[in-house]
């Protein structure tokens, strides 16, 4: 049985459009760069056409990734999410108990997630950490850094 991957509808419709764009766009671009490095004779020395094969490769590749996720994705829709509960999809402010700085996140799919963001990938350590949580809840997270104690100030 195939594992699903959680993602948000935004998420699950950002790898839809880089499937598109790989395939309608880049995919017929590099064909066209190995035509034209073709047309210059000999291949074996020819620095543009194996920039576009490796190219291709790439493409191919991510096209291939890219569907099997999108086949396997369990879209969940995050405006339905309610309850005093942390899961995926929920917002968290979190607060850092040494230092007392207060960060937001939602917790989202790995391919969506960009800390920068706000948006926190679920299968990290510090998500792991949050799920089943609820508001005033201490956490404790070990990070490369060490470790780290969060307390969970609002959920929702």
């Amino acid at each position: 049985m195939e594992k699903k991957i959680p993602m948000t509808a935004r998420g699950f419709e950002r790898l839809q459009e880089e499937m598109r764009i790989l395939k309608n766009i880049e995919r017929p671009a590099v064909i066209k760069a190995i035509g034209d490095a073709r047309e210059h004779g000999d291949l074996s020395e020819n620095a543009e056409y194996h920039a576009a094969k490796e190219r291709q490769g790439f493409i191919e590749g991510r096209l291939a990734e890219l569907e099997d996720k999108i086949s396997r994705a369990e879209v969940i829709d995050v405006s339905k999410i309610s309850g005093d509960e942390i899961k995926f999809g929920t917002r968290v402010t979190l607060q850092d108990e040494d230092t007392q700085e207060v960060t937001s996140y939602q917790i989202v799919g790995s391919d969506e997630a960009d800390v920068k963001l706000g948006l926190l990938s679920i299968t990290s350590p510090l998500a792991r950490a949050l799920i089943s949580k609820k508001a005033k809840d201490s956490i404790e997270v070990t990070t490369p850094n060490g470790s780290k104690a969060y307390v969970v100030k609002e959920v929702g």
